[in-house]
């Protein structure tokens, strides 16, 4: 492993997933973006949408267009945090996020956790992210 690779950890005897890793070691000195909560906003704050495919969407969309700003892509992600509001089917949300990330080679560590709610009631999805760049 040299300075500038990242290694995956996805251990023999545990669930092997093509939309997650179980760990990933960054190595010290490389470039690190850590996004912050990304919602299914427009550039004037207004929520695109009144459902989760299509809050969804907008998010992962602001989170390539933070990721693409600092010279990142998709692939550059090493964390995923999706905030999901209320216990309403998540499929469609999961849709819009593989029509995106569906194809890192290398993906992310992902948590998914289900909220009461966000900072605007309103908001069904939050997403946060850790990308370590090249």
């Amino acid at each position: 492993m040299t300075a500038t690779t990242l290694e995956h950890i996805n251990p023999q005897g545990m669930h092997r997933s093509p939309v997650f890793s179980q760990g990933i070691i960054v190595p010290a000195g490389m470039r690190t973006l850590i996004i912050g909560g990304q919602n299914g906003v427009d550039e004037t704050g207004k929520v695109v949408s009144n459902d989760l495919a299509g809050q969804t969407a907008k998010a992962v969309d602001n989170l390539i267009r933070v990721l693409e700003t600092a010279g990142g892509t998709l692939d550059d992600l090493v964390r995923v945090g999706l905030y999901i509001k209320g216990e309403g089917d998540i499929t469609p949300g999961f849709n819009e996020w593989m029509k995106r990330a569906g194809g890192i080679k290398n993906p992310p560590t992902v948590s998914g956790i289900r909220v009461l709610g966000h900072a605007n009631p309103d908001f069904l999805i939050e997403i946060e992210a850790t990308a370590v760049l090249k």
